[in-house]
């Protein structure tokens, strides 16, 4: 489903870019009519489609959006991904808003599927993380699930995750995990330990959850050997400098999750381009 603070990023990033107004779109007449077609540069997995029609929708509904593509399809370099129709100055006016968000989030999706690529057939399935720009974390974690990855927490008010100092404060990790399950029962509760002897610890715990933070590989296999011998219902998550060249070793030691931040933190926008022709009334 579609963010529901989706046409709120949008109105944000209009007044960013137009403030009192655009200057230049000025200077074509207002009558005057245009079309324009999008397309990519490079491969890509497409996302961002609903951000770019509500720019327009937000700057004059008069404006029309053809697809070609939907979000989620894999697009080749030259490919046209969309048509634009309308007055010239809204459409001038919105293009650059338009891009980036339609860039930015196909490069999250593309990112996203090379990393869920990379595990196919394992049985590990890729997350991603609260590392997103700010402002736009609901719309980057749509765009990690457009290319297959599984949403982690979106916040911190959906799942109780207890880290190292969370585990200080509380005294031990058995007393941080009763404390979660006492102060919000029924949430999902994850520890995030730093070595096999606090793995022991967390796995007495009975979290749902443990995350492993810059484990070797070998100590990767250990844990989950362990948790195997238990017979435990944990689910292990990997996480910490995880890149895609060693993320299939990764998913290979039997770890059920790999948290990724670099998926939305690390972004590099799609190449794409708007091509623009201005066109007479009723054409």
């Amino acid at each position: 489903m579609l963010p529901s603070d989706l046409s709120l990023q949008v109105a944000a990033a209009l007044r960013e870019d137009l403030g009192g107004g655009d200057l230049t779109a000025a200077l074509v007449p207002a009558a005057q009519l245009a079309a324009a077609t999008v397309i990519t540069r490079e491969q890509a997995v497409l996302c961002g489609s609903a951000w770019f029609d509500e720019t327009f929708r937000q700057l004059d509904p008069a404006i029309t959006v053809s697809w070609q593509m939907q979000d989620g399809a894999t697009v080749g370099p030259g490919m046209t991904l969309c048509t634009v129709r309308g007055p010239a100055r809204p459409i001038l006016s919105g293009e650059r808003t338009a891009l980036n968000f339609l860039q930015l989030l196909s490069g999250t999706a593309t990112a996203a599927s090379r990393f869920v690529a990379a595990v196919a057939g394992s049985g590990c399935r890729i997350l991603d993380t609260r590392k997103t720009l700010p402002g736009l974390r609901s719309a980057q974690k749509y765009a990690t699930r457009c290319g297959g990855v599984q949403n982690h927490r979106m916040g911190l008010y959906d799942q109780v995750l207890i880290k190292e100092n969370h585990i200080t404060a509380a005294g031990s990790i058995l007393a941080a995990v009763q404390a979660a399950r006492r102060s919000a029962p029924g949430v999902v509760v994850e520890v995030e330990v730093e070595n096999l002897v606090e793995l022991e610890q967390a796995l007495a715990a009975r979290p749902e959850i443990v995350m492993l933070d810059e484990f070797s590989l070998a100590d990767l296999r250990a844990a989950a050997v362990r948790n195997r011998a238990l017979g435990s219902p944990v689910r292990l998550e990997a996480s910490g400098s995880v890149s895609l060249d060693g993320v299939r070793e990764i998913a290979g030691t039997g770890v059920d999750f790999i948290s990724v931040g670099s998926i939305t933190k690390h972004v590099r926008a799609t190449d794409l381009s708007m091509r623009l022709q201005l066109s007479s009334a009723g054409s």
